[in-house]
């Protein structure tokens, strides 16, 4: 960050990644009953601290199918961080892009889910939005690329990011032969990945909700989701409705597919598991129809926590 050295990136031996991941990396702590829960409640469970976050996820999904991720993000100078970022590396994946800030605390990411839904979560990636642009340093200095020869492939980005960075990734040259894959971190920040809408470079990785905020109508099923979608000019998009069918749309047509019935017992990161599963099988060269629905089996298996 300045010449007192208080930024550093990781030093860590890697391999040449085939995807790059740009978002929120944290510890995920999730508290999970299989009783019925509603606000107030205090309830027996399970707590648990996991690698997560958009971005992670996304990454530990694509290391699964065998593709290597590396990670654009920034973790604190603390134990927290440090932990995860070992925790990274034994995943195999690529670390050595992460900023590590040690005036930011490791962000954090706490959710409360009973018998498989969601009650309520808080993310804490405060740090992610300080550091600002200051993560894709590695795209314009010539260790993933620079502005005249830029990374060339794919690339998967989080609306944990600022509306303001979205809005400069639209534009900037270091991104101007990337495949963008994205996906908003929630409902509730969705709307920061309207700058990218109308990209031709974007497929958009989003649920229900998510897509009718985006479009600014009412959604009712993926279908309508992604025709307001492609109708407010976006290029393609991935629309997925939980249990119901899932819908990738572009300019020239639509494909449903439904998952597979299963039983919930979890449901955070279940989103990012899909679009893992999804970037993957394009990238092994599958066809629209069977890349859907390797998609919705790896989400229906994540799911069943099987």
């Amino acid at each position: 960050m300045d010449g007192a050295g208080r930024c550093r990136y990781t030093e860590r031996m890697t391999s040449k990644p085939d995807i790059l991941c740009i978002g929120s990396v944290l510890w995920d702590v999730i508290g999970r009953s299989d009783l019925p829960m509603i606000a107030g409640n205090d309830k027996p469970g399970r707590i648990t601290r996991i690698p997560g976050g958009v971005a992670l996820n996304i990454a530990m999904t694509l290391r699964r199918f065998d593709l290597t991720p590396a990670l654009l993000s920034v973790v604190g100078d603390d134990p927290e961080g440090r932990d995860l970022l070992a925790a990274c590396g034994r995943l195999g994946l690529v670390t050595e892009h992460v900023l590590v800030d040690d005036t930011l605390p490791t962000d954090q990411y706490m959710a409360i889910e009973a018998q498989g839904v969601l009650v309520a979560a808080i993310a804490d990636a405060h740090s992610l939005e300080a550091a600002g642009a200051r993560i894709l340093a590695a795209l314009g200095n010539g260790q993933l690329g620079t502005h005249d020869a830029p990374w060339a492939g794919l690339i998967a980005v989080d609306g944990n990011l600022t509306e303001a960075l979205l809005r400069e990734i639209a534009d900037n040259p270091a991104f101007a032969a990337a495949d963008l894959r994205l996906a908003p971190a929630s409902p509730g920040k969705a709307e920061r990945l309207r700058p990218l809408l109308g990209h031709p470079r974007v497929t958009l990785y989003l649920n229900c909700e998510e897509a009718g905020l985006i479009a600014g109508t009412n959604t009712t099923t993926a279908e309508d989701g992604a025709a307001a979608l492609i109708d407010a000019g976006a290029h393609r998009v991935l629309v997925t409705d939980g249990a119901s069918a899932a819908v990738d749309a572009n300019a020239h047509g639509m494909l449903a597919c439904h998952p597979p019935r299963v039983t919930a017992r979890r449901i955070t990161g279940a989103g990012d598991t899909f679009m893992a599963a999804h970037i993957a099988a394009e990238a092994r060269g599958l066809a629209r129809h069977d890349a859907l629905d390797q998609a919705l089996a790896a989400a229906a298996h994540y799911v069943s926590g099987e």
